[in-house]
């Protein structure tokens, strides 16, 4: 919402700073439903479409380049672990240039309607999508933990987490959250515990499937043995 908002509040200040550019702009564009003055058959006054501009168009455009960033902010969360990069904060600018990228792809970045305002929208949606990768990424890392899972016998014992294997490998959990962990055991081979190290916890270490919270970084290991 920052991040959205911060467009909008830029783009009102950047349309009432050339606003003289932008009446003519809309002139030029909507003469036919803009004029200098009201004078009927349909048409309003030129300050009136300003305003019209103001109160109705930014708004819009904002109302969806929120939906755009909710979106993408939503897929960051979902392939965080698949991400190129080990830093939080890179992965955020990662994200925020895709945004920042199909806002203008999609023209929600803002109004370009001289070259002057085309250079300071896009300066600004340049800047501003550092700063909101820079902090999506410091407050992804704020709320989450990282979890490692293993096996101490990988070929007797699979770990799957949310229905995935995830055996040898590290994911990103939100800080508090629970997980339905079980153990997927060879046919020649028993459960025999989890062992959590760490922030995690686990409800029963004894069933083989079971839920673990996490309350920090940690490890959860699972230990199986054969039957003969």
């Amino acid at each position: 919402m920052l991040y959205v908002g911060g467009l909008a509040i830029f783009n009102v200040a950047l349309l009432y700073a050339l606003k003289g550019d932008v009446l003519r702009a809309i002139q030029s564009s909507y003469s036919s439903v803009c004029a200098p003055t009201a004078i009927g058959n349909g048409t309003v006054s030129i300050e009136d479409c300003f305003s019209s501009v103001v109160s109705v168009d930014v708004p819009y455009v904002a109302f969806v380049a929120f939906f755009i960033s909710l979106l993408y902010a939503g897929i960051f969360g979902r392939v965080y672990d698949s991400l190129p990069g080990t830093s939080p904060v890179f992965r955020g600018e990662l994200i925020a240039t895709i945004v920042g990228a199909n806002l203008l792809f999609f023209g929600f970045a803002g109004f370009y309607f001289d070259f002057e305002s085309e250079v300071a929208t896009s300066v600004f949606l340049l800047i501003w999508s550092i700063v909101f990768g820079f902090f999506l990424g410091r407050l992804y890392k704020k709320y989450t933990r990282v979890v490692q899972f293993s096996a101490d016998h990988p070929d007797l014992l699979k770990v799957m987490v949310d229905g995935s294997n995830q055996t040898g490998k590290s994911r990103t959990f939100a800080l508090t959250s629970s997980h339905r962990v079980r153990a997927d055991v060879a046919e020649d081979a028993s459960f025999r515990e989890w062992k959590p190290s760490g922030g995690i916890s686990v409800e029963d270490p004894r069933s083989f499937e079971t839920l673990f919270e996490v309350n920090g970084d940690g490890v959860l290991k699972g230990q199986a043995s054969k039957k003969y």
